[in-house]
């Protein structure tokens, strides 16, 4: 690579690329809007790329809109019973797919009730004595909890902790633990915080007194394509055809529809976030991607963060700016609950000349440096045709201005500009297939001033 001398500073080793998976335990207020529903109908079709360990049916609804309090496991149960029956077919396109069996052992029953006044002495759960068992595994990755609904069963899991363990034990437990959660739904999160302030946790969450549309989670459905969250896009790649699991995703929700009306999914940005691809790093919130771009604010928490896209800043712009990506993701993989391998599509394999798939490629480079890359060794599973995109992602790097990228296809440069200590370059390579549904694969290029 000509004019290229950079020092790699940083390496991370990435648990999918060991032969390892994320870790994800998700707690679920099923039985109230159905876009929980939604959002487990496709993680059953993404089981091949986690180890899910715990599925808790939690509170059902919203706080003040059900009248009696309850718990609906056998909604989750419904869900995989129609993950068994495509499970034979998803195998054709990875053999990593969860067996069925093994998801319905961890379908564990929360509590009925929500708020703080159910955390303490006499509160533990089978749901809540479960996170603790899986955070007390032998297992250098760290447990992420995704929280559709159900704070309660994990504040409950981490009261216990802290008021039965040494504080040394305490600190090593939560140290373990990873936390994405969905609009605080139990309203318990400012108290967790002040208990656990050392927690890793992800509030998605429209700011106090913003309109609650603008949280970050919901650019799944609001802004950007619209037309991607319609009823007539999900009947065609997901509920007709496509199988008894498809046939199990709602098409009403309880919000208020957007323009075209039927996707939610407020759920899904949770799981996504901690999804290995070459996009997102979860222990980089700041980084973004299909799960959104959070900041770290004072108290150590992460709270939603804004991009600019399409000539729109906010903060859901964090999510919708991938919709076009992800949905075909999905659809996709619906797919491959009825097709034959070589009748469906699989995305292509992203290599950048020079680095390991093992690496997280993580640069130094001085300003005016030329830095020069080539990913012409990007294959595709199914012999597609692959087209390239180079861009900057200016606000993942806290760029204020956006430098040049010279691209020629599979091969891209840039003169390094001069950065402040607060400053990253992140360039970020989307790899699209030819097939159909087009499906895009990433790698994602950090470059820092010595």
């Amino acid at each position: 690579m000509k004019r290229f001398h950079f020092a790699i500073v940083l390496v991370f080793l990435t648990f999918t690329a060991l032969g390892q998976k994320p870790r994800i335990l998700v707690t679920t207020d099923i039985g109230g809007d159905p876009d929980d529903q939604q959002a487990l109908v496709r993680l059953m079709v993404y089981a091949n790329e986690y180890e899910i360990e715990g599925l808790v049916s939690s509170a059902a609804g919203t706080p003040g809109e059900l009248k009696e309090e309850i718990i609906n496991p056998e909604m989750i149960k419904e869900i995989i019973n129609g993950y068994a029956k495509v499970y034979p077919n998803l195998q054709k396109h990875d053999a990593g797919y969860i067996p069925p069996a093994q998801l319905l052992a961890v379908v564990k029953e929360g509590n009925p009730h929500r708020g703080w006044e159910n955390v303490g002495q006499g509160n533990d759960t089978e749901g809540s004595e479960w996170i603790i068992k899986q955070a007390d595994k032998e297992d250098a990755r760290p447990l992420n909890i995704c929280i559709f609904g159900g704070q309660t069963d994990v504040a409950q899991a981490l009261w216990k902790v802290k008021n039965t363990r040494t504080a040394v034990e305490y600190q090593q437990f939560i140290d373990k633990i990873r936390v994405y959660d969905i609009m605080d739904q139990d309203r318990i999160f400012n108290a967790i915080i002040a208990e656990h302030p050392t927690l890793f946790y992800i509030l998605s969450k429209a700011p106090q007194g913003a309109d609650k549309r603008e949280g970050t989670y919901r650019g799944m459905y609001l802004g950007g394509n619209e037309s991607l969250t319609s009823l007539e896009w999900l009947k065609e790649h997901v509920i007709e055809d496509h199988g008894p699991l498809g046939k199990l995703y709602p098409t009403e929700t309880w919000t208020d529809p957007n323009p075209h009306g039927a996707l939610k999914e407020g759920d899904t940005p949770s799981w996504f976030f901690f999804l290995d691809y070459g996009l997102g790093h979860a222990e980089h919130p700041e980084y973004g991607g299909w799960g959104g771009r959070y900041q770290k604010n004072a108290s150590g928490y992460y709270t939603d963060a804004k991009d600019h896209f399409q000539n729109e800043t906010n903060a859901r712009a964090t999510i919708y700016r991938w919709r076009d990506d992800f949905q075909q993701h999905f659809a996709a993989r619906m797919d491959w609950c009825v097709e034959d391998f070589d009748r469906a599509n699989h995305a292509p394999k992203v290599s950048v000349q020079g680095f390991s798939k093992q690496e997280s490629i993580m640069l130094q480079a001085k300003d005016g440096e030329i830095l020069e890359f080539n990913a012409s060794g990007s294959t595709d599973p199914d012999g597609d045709e692959l087209h390239y995109e180079w861009m900057v992602y200016p606000e993942a790097g806290n760029l204020n201005s956006t430098p040049n990228l010279k691209v020629q296809g599979a091969k891209a440069s840039v003169k390094m500009p001069k950065l402040a200590a607060d400053e990253s370059l992140h360039i970020i390579l989307r790899v699209t297939d030819k097939g159909s549904p087009a499906l895009t694969s990433y790698e994602r290029i950090i470059i820092k001033n010595p």
